[in-house]
């Protein structure tokens, strides 16, 4: 791929906060970026050259906009793939590709890849009615976690399966669609591993970050992890491998669970810049929305050597409105533009600095 030059039109599909840091990003470096998406005036949208407003079936206009980007990319994977497709059919690079989104969309399917390159999941049954979770829960030990197959995102389309009698309320809370039953994972921690791969092929990776979730939504990313180096690596290797197998370009997060024993099990992958990954900018030599644009863009990729300790702290809901006389020296501010706070809503981020890593 010809290095994409600086004054050249990137275009973002979707017009949320990881389209708005990516635009912020990639002006940085010199782009101009249009973004793509249905909705009025998003938060993307307010940081960037021009909103093309349209809908992702809408291949006429997709068209359009393809032929106005010098590259494409995406800040959320459930774009249909029909639409990656129709991007491609004009000419246009789009990174990354239907492959990665077609396997993320599709937990069956993302199971299914994963345990294919030697990336080992929790045990798993596909479900498609009530029927086949009573067949599959006392073959995963009589509990599991019962997930819709698509669409599911901040612990929605999730519940939880204990006994028989929880199946039809279980089954009714995921709206009766297709889903995967998944055996509980006895894990003591949840990682991530964020990596960037290039058209070229390289790759590189940030220090995994220990993640705890609240209500189903990532409260807190911080780093280093405090498992031992061998594991962190483990880690990486297999988020490195993973990209590998899909002929990823750009950024992608692989969320594993870490076992008493030091053993990792993937939960899931997302094929974009990662919530877990919003200490980067702020810690690290590369943050991974700037890695995220030069990897389109076929440029090198950056250092992401850490240069500090740090905690990312999420602003869920009402803590989006911050008071900025609470705010530490050190405490590095992201809001990302939204006017409502509403339960359970991303509205901004905190990263804090803890101290430089020591050499």
């Amino acid at each position: 791929m010809t290095p994409v030059a600086p004054g050249s039109v990137i275009g973002i599909l979707g017009g949320g906060q990881l389209g708005r840091m990516l635009a912020n990003a990639a002006q940085r470096l010199g782009f101009d970026v249009d973004i793509y998406c249905p909705e009025d005036n998003p938060p993307a949208a307010r940081v960037a050259h021009h909103h093309w407003k349209g809908a992702y079936d809408n291949k006429a206009l997709l068209g359009e906009f393809a032929k106005a980007c010098a590259v494409i990319t995406l800040e959320f994977e459930n774009i249909p793939v029909a639409a990656a497709e129709a991007i491609e059919a004009a000419g246009t690079h789009l990174h990354p590709g239907a492959k990665s989104l077609a396997v993320s969309q599709d937990r069956a399917e993302e199971k299914a890849f994963l345990n294919g390159i030697g990336i080992a999941t929790a045990d798993y049954r596909v479900i498609n009615s009530d029927h086949d979770i009573a067949k599959a829960l006392p073959e995963l030990g009589g509990t599991g976690l019962l997930k819709t197959r698509r669409d599911g995102y901040d612990g929605k389309g999730q519940a939880w399966i204990r006994s028989p009698d929880d199946i039809a309320a279980a089954w009714a809370d995921v709206g009766a669609a297709p889903c995967v039953l998944e055996a509980p994972v006895p894990f003591e921690r949840e990682i991530s591993v964020i990596v960037a791969r290039s058209s070229q092929g390289e790759t590189a990776t940030w220090a995994p970050p220990q993640n705890v979730h609240r209500d189903g939504i990532l409260a807190t990313s911080t780093v280093p992890s405090g498992l031992p180096l061998d594991v962190e690596q483990a880690a990486r290797e297999k988020a490195i491998a993973l990209v590998d197998a899909l002929g990823h370009v750009g950024v992608l997060a692989l969320e594993l669970f870490v076992l008493p024993d030091g053993g990792l099990l993937a939960n899931e992958f997302a094929p974009r810049v990662h919530n877990s990954g919003h200490w980067t900018p702020e810690a690290c030599q590369t943050g991974q929305f700037e890695q995220h644009i030069r990897a389109i863009c076929g440029w090198p990729l950056g250092d992401t050597r850490r240069l500090f300790d740090a905690e990312m702290e999420n602003l869920i809901g009402e803590a989006g409105n911050v008071d900025p006389t609470t705010l530490a020296p050190g405490d590095v501010l992201t809001l990302y533009g939204k006017h409502e706070a509403r339960p359970g809503r991303k509205m901004g981020h905190i990263t804090r600095r803890l101290a430089p890593r020591k050499a």
